[in-house]
């Protein structure tokens, strides 16, 4: 039995919404997303076979490469989760209703001193408060493998008013765009 997609946006849509981004704008696009969010829901025991474990994470830096950075506790569960099973997942939010990005990624734990050196801002020692000296602090590098992204072309502004005017002449007039993310 066939099914009809008449009615579906993808079909009804004037413009084009899927636009896939590779490399450096790739790489823009997750940092520019990724610093509108500041923090991120952080997935480990992906690969486990049990149940997932999930946990709100303050993104630290999107780097040149693409490349995500936490800090964490040396002794927490998630540094133990990604020491059995490196595969993660990051969901992020930008926005209410824009800015939405799903990333799978395989996670590094170090102790790189000049990497923590860098990242540290007098808030994270709410978390360290032994300072960026605390032995206690690690890295988390996470090295997006794949992804997928939702957000409007335009922004928000110009997304609400072609919403309304859809509304009124009954014609679809969608302002978002998605696509995957390839930061290889």
């Amino acid at each position: 039995m066939a099914t009809s997609q008449e009615g579906s946006t993808n079909n009804t849509q004037e413009e084009n919404n899927i636009q896939d981004l590779g490399g450096k704008e790739a790489i823009e696009k997750l940092r520019a997303l990724a610093e509108k969010a500041e923090s991120c829901f952080f997935c480990t025991n992906i690969k486990t076979g049990i149940p997932l474990s999930v946990r709100p994470m303050a993104i630290q830096q999107v780097d040149d490469e693409g490349n995500i950075w936490f800090m964490s506790m040396k002794d927490s569960h998630k540094n133990d989760e990604i020491a059995t099973d490196p595969f993660t997942h990051l969901l992020f939010q930008a926005g209410a209703h824009s800015g939405f990005v799903n990333i799978y990624g395989i996670s590094e734990i170090s102790r790189d001193q000049a990497k923590i050196d860098e990242l540290w801002s007098p808030f994270i020692k709410t978390w360290f408060q032994g300072g960026k000296e605390d032995p206690n602090i690690t890295l988390i590098k996470v090295i997006p493998s794949e992804g997928y992204y939702w957000d409007t072309k335009h922004g928000t502004a110009v997304a609400f008013l072609k919403m309304a005017a859809s509304v009124i002449t009954g014609k679809t007039m969608d302002d978002s765009v998605e696509g995957t993310l390839d930061v290889d």
